[in-house]
């Protein structure tokens, strides 16, 4: 039984999202040089584009680890955590990845890596001291899951095409403002469709990223519970992570989507609109599809 039949579609995923990072990224340049005059803007953008995808896909679970101020673990330093891991990868047969601790009384734990070859499962060590043994399992198999799902660098990709466009899009409405051609009429044409790209380029990629994250913790639960076969070990462990309030000193927003729950505690009951910007789904819903897969 293939326990991760969504992976073909989430390696497409990827490479899709990441040819939209350029196209974005040289469209907005394009843009810009039309604004300016300069087509070595377009030039510069088009360098960049490519920079940021290649910095994205080699080195983002590096940073990611180093973000979270995780620290590697091995097989004589923790033979407990690494003995699950590795049993839970054998399992679903793929290779070991490496094994990382976060320094933080918070029960979270996050995978990364472009590929299972080059893949990464944090965990804190909250989690290892607060929950039991079929608890943890649960969350390990739901990170396991990530990597079998290859929707670890999807997420990855998209965060970063969020952010930088994000970024580029402040430079741009200030230069739309400050330093436009206003000599014609095209020119003050191309400054309103700059201003309009740059209000609205960084809120299609946030809604984009939030919506990806949802959905890939939905799947890792529901595969992370086959690979276990026993839900419950999942749902009890994110019922005590409703209940922890413990705050996570190295929490970042960039990488709040990796984590299985909300790094940021306290804020998951908001209204509708602050739902919409959440990148996980609520945990009652993820509860209560848990215990439903119950046999």
């Amino acid at each position: 039984m293939n326990l991760y039949r969504h992976k073909e579609s989430n390696i497409r995923k990827t490479w899709l999202l990441i040819t939209m990072s350029l196209l974005l990224l040289i469209g907005l340049g394009w843009i810009l040089s039309l604004v300016l005059g300069d087509v070595r803007i377009l030039y510069g953008f088009a360098v960049f584009s490519i920079i940021t995808n290649l910095v994205a896909y080699w080195y983002s679970d590096k940073i990611a680890l180093s973000m979270s101020g995780a620290h590697p673990v091995t097989r004589e330093q923790n033979p407990y955590l690494y003995c699950m891991i590795e049993n839970l990868t054998i399992t679903a047969g793929l290779p070991m990845p490496r094994v990382y601790v976060m320094p933080s009384a918070q029960i979270n734990a996050f995978a990364t890596g472009r590929n299972p070859k080059h893949a990464a499962v944090a965990v804190t060590q909250g989690a290892l001291e607060k929950l039991q043994n079929e608890e943890l399992e649960g969350v390990l198999a739901h990170e396991i899951s990530h990597i079998g799902n290859r929707d670890i660098l999807v997420s990855t990709i998209v965060v970063v095409l969020a952010g930088i466009i994000s970024m580029l899009a402040d430079v741009f409405l200030r230069t739309s403002f400050f330093g436009g051609r206003d000599d014609d009429n095209r020119g003050g044409l191309l400054q309103i469709i700059a201003i309009v790209a740059a209000l609205l380029a960084p809120l299609a990629a946030t809604l984009v990223h939030l919506s990806v994250s949802r959905k890939r913790e939905y799947l890792a639960d529901a595969s992370g519970a086959l690979l276990t076969r026993y839900p419950d070990g999942l749902a009890n462990a994110l019922e005590k992570i409703a209940y922890d309030q413990t705050p996570m000193r190295n929490a970042r927003t960039a990488t709040a989507h990796l984590f299985l729950s909300n790094p940021f505690r306290g804020r998951e009951k908001q209204n509708w609109f602050t739902k919409l910007f959440m990148t996980h789904p609520p945990l009652e819903e993820r509860i209560k599809i848990l215990r439903g897969m119950r046999v």
